[in-house]
């Protein structure tokens, strides 16, 4: 049985209120909610971390200054001004890019070392820290076909190729461009509605 767009609607507010009251209770110095907090962000959080660092280690290490700070800074956090998500992944984002600054200059390598062109969409971190209206994308995404949805999500949640996901599912490069273009298409139509 699949689940009902509005089901998971449902479900995904009441995911987000409990990660709030999470966070919140961690504001109060609540370690067993601090442990909570961490077994469900953590992953997420290590991919932002490991998305801005590009090494493994580096981002371990990252995440771990991000929890002290979530420790340290979760008494400040505000629920109206921003998503439980949002907010960690801010700190992430931006423990991230301290320790990149603090590398000083970046490896070089020649060109033809360079990979291919990446996708120019947004990636999800820049996504889920950019855009407040979460919610309204989820909705719209949970309205389009599975095709659609299953390829969008992947492509910019996941930061895969079109070239990639085509190879995953087995189908032709131009099909999945296709179902990727036109569910933008209609993500957009309802966003703007």
């Amino acid at each position: 049985m699949t689940e009902t767009p509005a089901g998971s609607i449902a479900t995904r507010d009441a995911a987000r209120a409990e990660l709030v009251a999470i966070l919140l209770r961690t504001g109060e110095e609540d370690r067993a909610a601090f442990r909570d907090l961490y077994l469900r962000t953590n992953a997420k959080l290590f991919g932002v971390c490991l998305r801005i660092c590009g090494e493994r280690e580096a981002a371990a290490d990252v995440l771990h200054d991000v929890y002290l700070t979530i420790w340290k800074r979760a008494g400040a956090y505000e629920p109206s001004r921003a998503s439980p998500i949002t907010w960690l992944a801010t700190i992430a984002r931006n423990r991230a890019i301290d320790w990149r600054r603090a590398q000083g200059s970046r490896p070089t390598a020649p060109i033809e070392d360079a990979p291919d062109l990446p996708d120019t969409a947004p990636i999800a971190s820049d996504t889920l820290i950019a855009d407040e209206e979460a919610h309204s994308l989820h909705r719209c995404l949970d309205e389009l076909d599975d095709n659609q949805r299953d390829s969008i999500r992947t492509a910019f949640f996941q930061g895969v190729t079109y070239a990639e996901l085509a190879e995953r599912v087995s189908v032709p490069l131009g099909t999945m461009k296709s179902w990727v273009r036109r569910g933008l298409a209609r993500l957009r139509e309802c966003l703007e509605a």
